[in-house]
């Protein structure tokens, strides 16, 4: 029984931990699939994660914190959409300085609004609860009590975001403007316009996947509390193809490695703590070694586009 409860734990901290990967790199696949690289992700997943803290707050509201999230997200999405796609700067560039940007402001930020460093005051997080009938079930019960909503939206977005980009007029203009942008403008599809939709759809994504890891886990902003996972983010979607399916199956890989980490003492392994945190970012390096050479990014990914060229 007791290493069933152990599965049973490692199990839910993945779902976990991969929830929030999974918002941030499907919201990735969108932008990359039009052909703007958000090297930004982490920038955007750190907005949410204060702002959701922020908006419940104020507010007192989950669900306000979790649309503020989405709003920050969107906001500074739309920073890197005007200044990538309109004054054609260089995508990398722009990601990495709002990167930097995001955990210099959400620093600041914590001093100006709660006057302490390093953190903000707890909130209230999203509850779950599960049925008596369901939690009173043995093993089951206590599967489902280690779940939240996030976990649930996560996987549904992936199947959604499926249909979206392969099944829909939107995903095949999505995937023109990614590959052949110059075809698509003649076409009459406007790159520009589905390259922003794309990119904002990015941030908001990436602002919910950063409410995951407060109101869905600690409901509390921490400086650094995100820790790469945007980073990790844009590794799931190269390790899984600009796809949505494989993408998750990469976030939850990852995860794992996080997984592990969390219910270390429950292993017999005589391996120090910090080898088990570097597990995640280890599994980074391992796929993007493994399999950067075989995955095909989307044609135009990261190439400006100037409307008229030929």
């Amino acid at each position: 029984m007791k290493d069933i409860n152990f599965i049973i734990s490692i199990i839910d901290s993945t779902l976990r931990m991969a929830a929030p990967l999974i918002f941030a790199a499907i919201g990735g696949v969108f932008s990359e699939r039009s052909g703007v690289a958000n090297i930004g992700i982490e920038g955007m997943m750190i907005m949410g994660a204060f702002f959701s803290v922020l908006g419940t707050y104020y507010t007192g509201s989950t669900i306000a914190g979790i649309l503020f999230a989405i709003l920050a997200g969107a906001a500074t999405s739309a920073l890197l959409a005007f200044l990538s796609i309109h004054l054609k700067s260089d995508q990398i560039i722009v990601g990495t300085a709002i990167n930097i940007f995001a955990a210099a402001f959400t620093s600041f930020m914590i001093f100006k609004v709660f006057k302490i460093g390093g953190q903000t005051e707890i909130v209230k997080g999203i509850s779950f609860n599960v049925p008596k009938v369901i939690a009173n079930i043995p093993i089951l019960g206590k599967f489902v009590g280690g779940l939240n909503w996030f976990i649930i939206a996560a996987f549904i977005l992936v199947v959604v975001a499926n249909f979206i980009i392969f099944k829909t007029p939107l995903g095949l203009r999505i995937r023109a403007v990614g590959e052949k942008p110059i075809a698509a403008d003649t076409m009459g599809i406007s790159v520009y316009k589905i390259r922003y939709l794309c990119v904002i759809i990015s941030g908001a994504l990436a602002g919910i996947g950063g409410s995951c890891l407060t109101l869905g886990m600690t409901p509390i902003f921490k400086e650094g509390m995100v820790s790469g996972r945007g980073f990790i983010a844009l590794a799931a979607l190269i390790f899984g193809n600009w796809k949505p399916y494989p993408t998750m199956i990469a976030c939850i890989i990852f995860a794992l490695g996080n997984a592990l980490q969390i219910n270390a003492q429950g292993l017999a392994w005589h391996i120090p703590n910090e080898l088990y945190a570097m597990f995640p970012y280890i599994l980074t390096m391992l796929a993007l070694a493994g399999f950067v050479g075989k995955t095909v990014a989307p044609a135009a990914d990261g190439v400006p586009y100037e409307k008229g060229q030929r």
